[in-house]
């Protein structure tokens, strides 16, 4: 069983590297997904996700009904994409950028962004799909912490109790999250962020 298997949605496969023809082709599909992204966005945080037609993403981002039908096959397609983009690349940003401190996730910044965008979590709640959100962010980060673990050079050589952990402590950073926003985010990030690396910390030892 792969990783990817254990820890929920598959992430995304690397490429090789484009010719520039395919670089120019690769660039206008990425703005149109920023488009059509950046729409739906908006259109949640104005209301609920239910309300939202394809028409009203098409118009808000204008985009041809053909090319959204391109690249995904619904509206919840592409709001599904939109989360996984997002998790995807805040649950690796540390490896990504090579931090060497013993941080196993970015709390502070991740939850700074999180309460930034208070209109679209009380959206998502309104409408029941926070949980959806939680789901699927649980997976990203359980990876994104398994990996930290390595990279700090902390290893369990039995691979079900590694993954055990990658999942609680990835639990333990979204039941935080929940519970700071909740209360109104009164602590700052990096607060949070020292919080959770203490619980974090405490337990392994």
């Amino acid at each position: 069983m792969s990783s990817n298997d254990r820890f929920g949605p598959p992430q995304r496969v690397a490429r090789k590297k484009p010719s520039k023809r395919q670089g120019n082709t690769d660039l206008r599909i990425r703005r149109t997904r920023e488009r059509l992204g950046a729409a739906l966005i908006a259109l949640i945080e104005e209301k609920s996700i239910c309300e939202v037609r394809v028409q009203d993403v098409l118009d808000r981002a204008k985009v041809g009904r053909s090319t959204f039908y391109l690249h995904y096959q619904d509206k919840d397609d592409l709001f599904l994409s939109q989360l996984e983009d997002g998790l995807q690349m805040w649950s690796n940003i540390l490896s990504t950028k090579l931090e060497k401190s013993r941080r196993l996730a970015p709390v502070a910044e991740f939850f700074a962004h999180v309460a930034s965008a208070g209109k679209l979590y009380r959206s998502l709640a309104l409408s029941g799909r926070l949980q959806e959100f939680f789901d699927l962010a649980q997976g990203y980060f359980a990876r994104g912490i398994a990996r930290r673990l390595k990279e700090i050079g902390f290893s369990i050589p039995d691979q079900r109790e590694s993954d055990a952990r990658s999942h609680a402590l990835a639990g333990t950073l979204l039941s935080l999250l929940k519970w700071w926003l909740d209360r109104g985010a009164k602590e700052s990030g990096k607060d949070m962020d020292d919080l959770f690396h203490r619980m974090v910390w405490k337990g392994v030892r």
